[in-house]
């Protein structure tokens, strides 16, 4: 018999990337357009997988009512597991699988686009040009050779953007929790402070994972121990940053440009086409005001490779979970 997985948030390119990774697999892959909750979880009934992204919300009342549709595991198609209520999961006996890494490079190079276009007015140029508006004024930028990058959390996407930032000329400093000394000398990069990295960095670039301890990280505080004028990029996770105290930091110039692949609420809108839609989310719509902000929908991930990646590593997250192999991506709560 068919195993059968049902698959939640389902755009087209994700029926593309699994259904071409499915034909080593073999799975009975139900597509659906909705999120996964407590309401329609009753469409993975008889599975023996719920595949979730980022933005499906499996809470306690929808893991409860994926426990009573048979389900015996979630697998996520992404590396954050902060949308699952993982307590609950284990509590409900239902595994977590998750997919850990599946393109650094990609994230990486976005977050190098994010910087190049901010600081080279990239999209005020394309407006401005496409209006017949050739005039050079209020485009300048600033060399970034020479110039100090700080990257916040120096796992695979930050060494891999490291190393591009390196290859521009500029000076790395880097943060984390556990430094790798020896990482730093082969790569050039010196692990400092963070209020340290904050005052000297032209840019700084959040690469850390979303923690109680890091949750709000970039706030009213933060911001006013940063060099002015900085540049700010994360690609990792909204609620990283205070989204109001950035804001203020913008229209105090305490913030030269922000770019965000990410935003704390983003749950409502991205992955979505809202644009015959007012933006009621009163936040991001003074966010999206601002000529020196680039907002972009959660892309970083979005290449060929990774889509390929992702597809790969769930299917087989899945499949080792059928054979009863050990589970080498699993993410685990407590009961």
């Amino acid at each position: 018999m068919t195993t059968k997985i049902a698959f939640f948030g389902a755009k087209p390119y994700d029926r593309e990337s699994f259904d071409q990774a499915n034909e080593a697999f073999g799975f009975d892959i139900r597509y659906y357009k909705g999120h996964l909750t407590e309401e329609s979880a009753v469409l993975a009934k008889g599975a023996a997988a719920a595949c979730i992204f980022v933005n499906d919300t499996a809470d306690a009342a929808a893991i409860r009512a994926l426990k009573e549709q048979g389900v015996p595991l979630i697998a996520l198609r992404c590396a954050g597991f902060n949308n699952v209520d993982l307590d609950a999961a284990a509590r409900n006996g239902i595994a977590v699988v998750r997919v850990p890494a599946y393109s650094p490079y990609a994230v990486a190079e976005h977050a190098v686009a994010l910087m190049l276009a901010l600081n080279r007015k990239i999209h005020r140029a394309y407006w401005r040009t496409r209006d017949g508006n050739f005039s050079l004024h209020g485009l300048m930028g600033f060399d970034m050779h020479g110039k100090t990058a700080g990257i916040v959390g120096t796992g695979k996407i930050a060494r891999i953007l490291i190393r591009i930032l390196r290859g521009f000329g500029m000076e790395v400093l880097g943060y984390d929790l556990y430094p790798d000394e020896r990482f730093a000398r082969e790569a050039g990069m010196t692990y400092v402070p963070l209020d340290e990295l904050y005052e000297r960095s032209d840019i700084v670039s959040l690469h850390c994972p979303l923690t109680e301890q890091t949750r709000y990280m970039i706030d009213e505080e933060s911001i006013g121990r940063m060099k002015p004028g900085v540049i700010l990029i994360n690609t990792g996770r909204g609620q990283l940053i205070r989204t109001n105290a950035l804001i203020e930091g913008l229209k105090e110039k305490r913030i030269g440009a922000a770019g965000l692949d990410v935003y704390e609420e983003e749950g409502e809108y991205f992955y979505e086409d809202k644009s015959d839609k007012i933006i009621d989310d009163d936040t991001l719509a003074r966010l999206l005001s601002f000529n020196n902000v680039i907002v972009t929908s959660h892309q970083g991930f979005f290449t060929r490779e990774a889509l390929a990646n992702i597809a790969e590593t769930t299917l087989a997250n899945i499949r080792d979970f059928t054979d009863g192999k050990t589970l080498a991506n699993e993410v685990k709560g407590s009961k």
